[in-house]
């Protein structure tokens, strides 16, 4: 499996749209087993992304789907910071589906 971890700084009041622009684009993601999108209690214009894919391709992969660019070209005017993501390699915990075959 692939992880990311990544934190966005959001401009001033755009927190919501935000949210909102990347829930409706993360529905159809071949290969995403989980994508979770947290609001960051302390700071009112961070928010944290965890992503967990199958492999890495199907990662890059999901960036030239319709619906992702589409996204992107919508949350671009509302970000203010995207800080370089913490690549992980998820290995199961409490919701997470192996991935793997025995």
């Amino acid at each position: 499996m692939y992880g990311l971890i990544g934190k966005m700084i959001v401009v001033t009041g755009q927190r919501d749209a935000l949210i909102a622009i990347l829930l409706e684009s993360t529905a159809e993601m071949p290969g995403c087993i989980s994508y979770i999108i947290a609001k960051d209690p302390a700071d009112a214009n961070t928010i944290w992304i965890t992503e967990v894919w199958d492999n890495p391709e199907s990662h890059r992969a999901s960036l030239s789907l319709p619906a992702v660019q589409q996204a992107i070209a919508q949350a671009r005017p509302l970000i203010a910071n995207f800080e370089s993501p913490t690549i992980t390699e998820p290995v199961g915990g409490y919701g997470l589906i192996s991935t793997k075959t025995t």
